[in-house]
């Protein structure tokens, strides 16, 4: 089913790029750095976010083929639009040296196995714990916020080599995670783009 944008989303995309020129950033990049300001209504996030355009590509690829999306907590889950997730939170206990939030990202390894995508907007511990999974993953969305472990985790996610969108600050939080897969979501497949291009003008 076609998404119909609000003419209020519309007017601040607008209003968005009038103030930030995003023409630079390649397709999927543009999309998910504009998605993420918008979300945000923070226009530097434009020079904090680190992401590469094929790996967004690949990820783009497999999400709309179906892989399943994975969040660290409901805040994420409920920001994410046209796809179900696995959040494993409310089953999760803290241990020895363990948070909740570390041990629900083994219970969603658990259930549902490598390539799949990994939405951490929250807690820095489960982008840590994620790193130490033979998760395989299709793409790390590893946004967490705070002022104790965020940016050092998302240091390591970068280091770790994994395809990955994350940013160098402490900023970043569910809505901007939630962010990121929306705009994967709703970026057009290179089928889509190609019908779309075929329609009648009046149709567009």
């Amino acid at each position: 089913m076609k998404r119909v944008v609000h003419p209020i989303e519309q007017e601040s995309f607008r209003r968005l790029r009038a103030r930030l020129d995003t023409g630079h950033f390649p397709p999927l990049t543009r999309a998910v750095v504009e998605r993420i300001i918008h979300s945000a209504a923070d226009l530097a996030y434009a020079d904090d976010l680190v992401m590469e355009e094929g790996e967004l590509a690949k990820a783009h690829a497999v999400l709309h083929a179906g892989a399943p999306v994975v969040v660290d907590v409901e805040m994420v889950a409920a920001g994410i639009t046209r796809r179900g997730t696995v959040c494993r939170l409310g089953d999760a206990e803290a241990g020895p040296g363990r948070t909740r939030s570390a041990h629900a990202m083994r219970l969603a390894y658990e259930e549902v196995g490598p390539g799949a995508l990994w939405v951490i907007g929250c807690a820095p511990t489960a982008l840590e714990e994620l790193l130490t999974l033979d998760a395989s993953p299709a793409l790390v969305i590893g946004l967490p916020v705070g002022f104790v472990g965020a940016a050092e985790s998302k240091a390591a996610l970068r280091e770790s080599g994994l395809p990955a969108v994350s940013n160098v600050s402490e900023k970043g939080g569910s809505a901007v995670a939630a962010a990121a897969l929306n705009a994967l979501l709703y970026h057009p497949t290179p089928f889509e783009a190609s019908k779309a291009s075929e329609a009648p003008e009046e149709n567009l």
